[in-house]
């Protein structure tokens, strides 16, 4: 079983970057598997409309956001793109630099839970 992780950060250039991979996991009974725990502070829940998009921005805090329902297409100002999915998680860690924009490519709302460490 596998998790997508999409890792949205600031690199050493100050714009924003990504870079895909897995959520590790290990065997915790039959059929099961589990990642390692992390210390939160707040999870939240949020709805946008389909059709929404948001300009330019940073992200708030280093948090986790995992999409329930939509798929967006994230931008940076370099032009990379990268589509999130149902199910996918995407850590977002890009708090300073140039920032990303997002767009729902779909007809349905875009619901997530944000998870900020």
């Amino acid at each position: 079983m596998t998790i997508r992780l999409v890792h949205l950060y600031t690199g050493a250039d100050g714009e924003s970057h990504f870079t895909e991979g897995t959520i590790g996991m290990a065997p915790v009974g039959p059929g099961s598997e589990r990642s390692t725990a992390e210390p939160v502070q707040v999870a939240s829940f949020e709805e946008t409309a389909a059709g929404s998009s948001l300009s330019w921005h940073n992200a708030p805090a280093r948090q986790y956001v995992v999409t329930l329902s939509g798929t967006l297409e994230f931008e940076t100002r370099g032009g990379a793109r990268c589509t999130i999915r149902p199910g996918d998680v995407l850590l977002a860690e890009d708090t300073t630099g140039g920032g990303h924009r997002w767009r729902l490519v779909d007809d349905q709302p875009w619901r997530r839970v944000y998870v900020t460490q």
